[in-house]
């Protein structure tokens, strides 16, 4: 089946995205202490970046690695090291691997920097916080942000698919696909949570991309969606040769 393109971009809704729109930038602030998580939101909707989800260290494994965000603001008080115990977690999770990390601490430490550096901060800052300050760095993420997202920006694109599951098999078609996953209508589907196999067939004639992914949505009419994590370099290279001239504006 000959790959077709029919949408150029879509947004998270699944909706049309006109090229004309800004980027949509979401945050994630893990905050414990309120008056703090509202100044860091005020400098956010200064630097025109919402919605913002503010959350609580507790709550903040369970936000990462469910959803995906632009740019992650975390603070680093309580017992020393937390922050990078999060942004370890940050870095090991699906979604937000590459997701610019600013932290934000009162460890006047010798190393502290370091450390955090070492866990997989992008940026550091120290309190009290400086709204101009913070809202400069901000803007500075922005560039990390715009080719990361090029990652998950999905494009509708109609290919063969086949997708295995411990022995089983089922076939049909792409709806969209990115550079991390894929949103397919097969045959029937597999549970969440399932590690697959994924082969689609992009270019007539020529091999199929085949990596490994999981299944992190089942939704109505057999589609799954699927987050690639297996793709060799060879194959995540040949994905984004196909797929970036129709991601880049």
């Amino acid at each position: 089946m000959k790959a077709e393109l029919e949408v150029p971009l879509r947004n998270r809704n699944g909706t049309a995205a006109k090229r004309s729109s800004p980027a949509h930038i979401r945050a994630l602030v893990v905050e414990d202490d309120p008056a703090t998580g509202s100044m860091i939101k005020a400098a956010l909707a200064a630097a025109e970046i919402e919605p913002v989800t503010l959350v609580t260290t507790a709550e903040a494994v369970a936000q990462f690695q469910q959803e995906k965000f632009d740019v992650i603001l975390v603070d680093a008080g309580g017992p020393p090291g937390q922050g990078g115990i999060i942004a370890r977690k940050i870095r090991a999770s699906g979604f937000n691997r590459n997701t610019p990390i600013i932290m934000i601490s009162d460890d006047q430490r010798p190393g502290a920097l370091s450390e955090g550096f070492e866990a997989g901060a992008s940026f550091f800052v120290y309190k009290p916080l400086n709204k101009a300050h913070l809202m400069r760095l901000i803007r500075v993420t922005q560039g990390t942000i715009e080719s990361e997202k090029r990652r998950f920006r999905r494009v509708a694109v109609k290919a063969a698919v086949r997708v295995r599951c411990a022995g089983a098999s089922a076939e049909g078609e792409t709806i969209d696909l990115s550079l991390n996953g894929a949103l397919v209508r097969t045959s029937s589907v597999f549970v969440l949570g399932s590690r697959v196999e994924v082969i689609v067939d992009l270019f007539p004639g020529g091999d199929p991309v085949v990596g490994k992914g999981t299944v992190t949505r089942v939704v109505e009419g057999n589609r799954m969606g699927i987050q690639f994590h297996g793709l060799t370099v060879a194959e995540s290279g040949r994905l984004q040769d196909y797929l970036l001239p129709l991601i880049v504006d």
